[in-house]
């Protein structure tokens, strides 16, 4: 019988203050959306598993602040990881151009990152959106970016999101040989969402599959 692969990723998120990376996270992990979310300090980390096709592969999230001050310590997160989802509000504009510009400077400074998607989040404010859906597609298609529209209040595309990343993940493993470095890691299951807190090391890489 074949034992089912087993993969560990590091993957963080970026973007501008305030345009709901938090909420995306609490929302994945632990299936919650709170109306007043604190603002994040440096960042924060979560893990969690989940199962595409044959693979289980376990996140290892570090959601990182989105006020300016705390741009210095970017690198810091972003450093080892396999995975990145820049978030932008559709209602913000702003919010969009700063995506891009993240994505500008993982592209140039984060050789790890296999794997972006941008994530245009609070889609179920409509009525005050200013970022045009098509806009954004053409820009993660130009990019080669997976892309989503999502709300963490009505949990509209969140698992999805994060599945995508884990399957196309999951697929350069496969055509790669794995990875990152080092011995597989996760906890087997479905997509349970499993919690996960405290510190870890921000620097740490990700295992291959195995």
């Amino acid at each position: 019988m074949q034992t089912a692969r087993q993969c560990q990723f590091k993957l963080v998120l970026l973007g501008e203050s305030a345009v709901g990376k938090s909420s995306l996270v609490l929302r994945f992990v632990k299936g919650q959306f709170h109306e007043y979310q604190e603002s994040t300090i440096g960042a924060a980390f979560l893990t969690q598993t989940v199962v595409v096709d044959d693979v289980t592969v376990k996140f290892e999230i570090w959601d990182t602040a989105g006020q300016e001050r705390y741009h210095s310590l970017a690198p810091m997160y972003y450093r080892g990881a396999q995975a990145a989802i820049v978030v932008y509000d559709v209602t913000s504009s702003d919010s969009f151009q700063r995506a891009k510009s993240w994505i500008r400077e993982l592209n140039e400074k984060a050789t790890a990152v296999k794997v972006v998607a941008l994530a245009g989040n609070k889609v179920d404010l409509q009525q005050q959106r200013l970022v045009d859906l098509t806009e954004a597609q053409q820009f993660a298609d130009d990019k080669g970016l997976i892309f989503m529209e999502t709300s963490a209040k009505t949990a509209m595309n969140v698992n999805d999101l994060f599945l995508s990343v884990a399957k196309r993940l999951a697929q350069l493993g496969d055509a790669a040989g794995g990875i990152g470095g080092g011995a597989g890691g996760g906890a087997s299951g479905g997509q349970r969402l499993q919690q996960g807190g405290g510190s870890g090391d921000s620097g740490r890489g990700s295992s291959c599959c195995k």
